[in-house]
C-alpha cells in the first residue's frame, strides 16, 4: 500500500500521475481503505461493519452506497437503484450518514455528488438514482416501499431493533441480489446476534485505534486511561459484542437453560401490565406479560412459566388495555396485575372501560426496579422459572438488567410486567403459605 512507502515512494507515485487522476484520487475508497472497510467478496446478504468508536464504519458505509449507485462514468447505472437509509431517528440518517464529515456528501465527487430532497426525506443522484431516509422509531415506515440495497447504520442501538429490522428485511426485494449494510457498535442484544448468525451474514471487525491516523491522539490517550480493561472499553472502543452485561442479573446461558416449550400443567395465571407514562409514537413500551405457576406441592415446588410476551409499542392507553384483556381472553388469565405509580386510578378505568369485569388488582412500586427484580433473578437460578418460546424481546431487556440498574436503551417494561407477574404467582403466595396441620388420632 502506497500510504506505507517512504516519503520518496510516495512522491515519485504521484508526480507519475496524470491531472485527472489526482483529481480523482481522493475519491478512490479501494486505495486509502483499511481492510476491515472494504466489502468481503463472496454471494452475501449482509455485510456488517463491527467495530469500536471513530474506526470508520461510518465511512465504510458511505463508500460501500456510492459504490452501489455509481457507475463507471457520471450518468452510468449502478448496481443499485433504490437505497434504503434507516437510524434510530431521522436526525441521525442526515446530519450522520447524508451530511456528516464521513457521510455520503462528503465522499462524493461533484460529478457524482446527489441532491438532499429535505421534503421527501431522500437523496437523488445525477444518474436517477435515490436513497430513502427512515427513522427506527417508526417500523411501519418501512411498510410499502421495496428497495434494492440498504445501509444500517447503529444497529445495536436502535429501541425498536427487532421490528425496523424485520420490516427492511421485506422491503428489500428488488434486482437480482439485494444486499445490505450494517455498520455498528456491537451491543448484547437479540437482532444483532440473530444477524451475524446467518450463513448469510460476512463480518469485518476493527478496534478504535485501526482508524488512529484521523483521530486525536489526545482521545485515544484519554479513553484509554479512563476505560481500558473495563467492559464498556471492550465493548465502545474495541468493538467486542460482550454476551452479558457487567453484574447482569440474568445471564444467556441461564436463561437457555430455562426454556421448555412445554409448560406445565398451571394452576393460576395472570397477565401483567407496566403501563408507559404517555400514550403516542415515541412512548416506551407497554410491558403486557402472560405467565402461570403449578403451586402443587409446598413454595420450593412451585414452578412457574412465562407464557407470552404481550407488550406493545406507541399505544394508546386504550389500544395498550385492549391488549391487555385480549391477553387475558387468550389464556385464560385469572387475574389482571397492573402498576399504578405513573397513572393511578386511571389504569383501572382505563382497563375497565374495555371489559368492566375483569378481574383487577393494582399494584405500587416502593423499591427501585433492580431491588425488585433481584428476588426473580433468584428463582431463575433456581431453575423454578421456565420459558416458552417467542420471548426474545423479553430477554434482550433481562439480560440488560444489573446490580447497577439497566442499561438498555429506554426503560425496561417488560421486565417490570414479570416482575409484578412472579411476584403475585409466586412471591406474595409464597409469603402467606401454611403449612397444611396433620391431625393424628389419639
Amino acid at each position: 500500500m502506497i500510504a506505507s512507502e517512504t516519503p520518496e515512494v510516495q512522491k515519485a507515485f504521484l508526480d507519475a500521475l496524470e491531472e485527472p487522476d489526482i483529481l480523482a484520487l481522493p475519491y478512490m475508497f479501494e486505495f486509502w481503505a483499511h481492510e476491515h472497510q472494504l466489502p468481503p467478496d463472496g454471494n452475501w446478504r449482509s455485510w456488517v461493519v463491527m467495530g469500536g468508536r471513530g474506526a470508520g464504519k461510518t465511512r465504510a458505509g458511505a463508500e460501500w452506497v456510492r459504490a452501489q449507485v455509481e457507475g463507471s462514468r457520471a450518468l452510468d447505472k449502478g448496481q443499485a437503484r433504490r437505497v434504503a437509509l434507516v437510524a434510530d431517528t431521522f436526525d441521525q440518517v442526515r446530519d450522520v450518514m447524508i451530511f456528516g464529515e464521513s457521510g455520503i456528501l462528503a465522499c462524493s465527487p461533484s460529478d457524482r455528488r446527489p441532491v438532499w430532497e429535505a421534503t421527501r426525506r431522500r437523496l437523488v443522484w445525477p444518474n436517477g438514482a435515490t436513497a430513502q431516509a427512515f427513522s427506527a422509531n417508526d417500523p411501519e415506515g418501512l411498510r410499502g416501499p421495496q428497495f434494492d440495497a440498504a445501509w444500517v447504520d447503529e444497529l445495536a442501538k436502535w429501541r425498536k431493533g427487532q421490528e425496523t429490522w424485520d420490516m427492511l428485511q421485506f422491503a428489500l426485494r428488488l434486482g437480482t441480489r439485494p444486499r445490505q449494510c450494517v455498520t455498528t457498535t456491537p451491543r448484547n442484544i437479540g437482532v444483532l446476534k440473530s444477524l451475524l448468525a446467518l450463513p448469510s451474514t460476512v463480518v469485518t471487525r476493527a478496534p478504535t485505534e485501526a482508524n488512529r491516523v484521523h483521530l486525536a491522539a489526545s482521545f485515544l490517550e484519554e479513553v484509554r486511561a479512563r476505560y481500558a480493561g473495563t467492559r464498556i472499553g471492550r465493548q465502545e472502543l474495541d468493538g467486542e459484542l460482550l454476551e452479558d452485561a457487567e453484574g447482569a442479573l440474568w445471564t444467556w446461558s441461564a436463561l437457555d437453560a430455562c426454556r421448555s416449550k412445554v409448560p406445565p400443567l398451571l394452576d393460576r395465571i395472570v397477565v401483567a401490565v407496566d403501563p408507559p407514562v404517555t400514550g403516542h409514537s415515541g412512548s416506551d413500551a407497554c410491558g403486557i406479560i402472560v405467565a402461570g405457576v403449578d403451586c402443587s406441592g409446598p413454595p420450593p415446588e412451585w414452578r412457574a412459566y412465562v407464557i407470552e410476551d404481550a407488550s406493545v409499542t406507541g399505544a394508546s392507553p386504550q389500544a395498550w388495555a385492549e391488549a391487555a384483556v385480549d391477553a387475558m381472553a387468550r389464556h385464560g388469565a385469572d387475574r389482571l396485575v397492573a402498576e399504578v405509580n405513573q397513572g393511578g386510578d386511571l389504569v383501572e378505568t382505563v382497563i375497565r372501560q374495555i371489559d368492566p369485569m375483569v378481574p383487577y388488582r393494582a399494584v405500587r412500586a416502593s423499591r427501585g426496579k433492580t431491588a425488585r427484580a433481584e428476588p426473580v433473578a433468584a428463582l431463575y437460578e433456581q431453575r423454578r422459572i421456565l420459558h416458552g418460546p417467542g420471548l426474545a424481546q423479553l430477554e434482550d431487556e433481562m439480560c440488560q438488567m444489573t446490580t447497577r440498574g439497566y442499561d438498555g436503551a429506554g426503560s425496561p417494561d417488560r421486565v417490570d410486567a414479570l416482575v409484578w407477574a412472579i411476584q403475585d404467582l409466586m412471591i406474595e403466595p409464597a409469603a402467606g403459605w401454611r403449612r397444611p396441620r396433620v391431625r393424628t388420632l389419639s
